[in-house]
């Protein structure tokens, strides 16, 4: 299995579906399982939600997956190295490109740029800093209220993030160093940059990938190496 494919997609695979949003994976064979999500926000009977892109990856068809859930309002990029598709994308729908207003790493587009700060507009999520040391900026979406938390980076659940029993896993590079940021935080679904969330018990999975970070990096380094070794 390749680390991460390149080329343009042929097929995705869904993940994370709950009643106001839906993730996907591109490239389904990777390693990285680099994941996207569409989350759809406001809305009511006589009105459609708004949908926010976070991280995207194009795949075929895509467009099909979130058309029911609205209108693409922006696509959010909250890691620095994940641009993937946010541009391409936004194009495509005639929609800006968001990114925090404190990220120094910003390429080129041809789409509208927008630096956020707060809320993402007219929603109830709320960015905040993960992350911004070493080149490494990273912010995430947090809705207290309908329970859902976005990281793109510092946790997830690809096969180099986990070990053992593991739902959630801290970032190899982060393992010493788990981020605060994410501490207290209550939310009933994680979603992640990097495979697929926990749709459900999100505040005790998180809670246990922070806590037991340290003290299972030794476990999580070892497999990841067996698993180079193989590769």
């Amino acid at each position: 299995m390749a680390l991460k494919r390149s080329g343009p997609a042929t097929d995705y695979e869904e993940i994370d579906r709950w009643d106001d949003g839906v993730g996907w994976i591109a490239y389904p064979d990777e390693t990285m399982r680099r994941a996207s999500h569409a989350l759809a926000t406001g809305g009511d009977d006589d009105e459609e939600s708004a949908v926010w892109l976070i991280d995207p990856v194009d795949a075929p068809e895509i467009d099909d997956l979130f058309a029911e859930l609205g209108d693409v309002a922006g696509v959010v990029v909250l890691l620095n190295r994940h641009y993937r598709d946010a541009d391409e994308i936004a194009r495509r729908h005639d929609v800006p490109v968001y990114v925090p207003s404190w990220f120094d790493t910003v390429p080129a587009m041809d789409a509208e740029l927008r630096r956020l700060d707060g809320r993402v507009p007219g929603t109830d999520y709320r960015l905040f800093e993960v992350f911004d040391r070493f080149g490494w900026e990273e912010a995430a979406l947090y809705d207290e209220t309908g329970g859902t938390l976005v990281v793109p980076e510092a946790v997830g659940n690809a096969p180099y993030f986990t070990t053992g029993r593991e739902r959630l896993g801290v970032h190899p590079m982060l393992r010493a160093i788990p981020p605060s940021a994410l501490r207290g935080l209550r939310p009933e679904r994680v979603l992640v940059g990097h495979g697929s969330g926990v749709l459900s018990g999100g505040d005790r999975a998180l809670a246990d990938a922070l806590d037991g970070s340290r003290r299972r990096m030794p476990k999580l380094y070892a497999q990841s190496l067996r698993m180079l070794l193989r590769g």
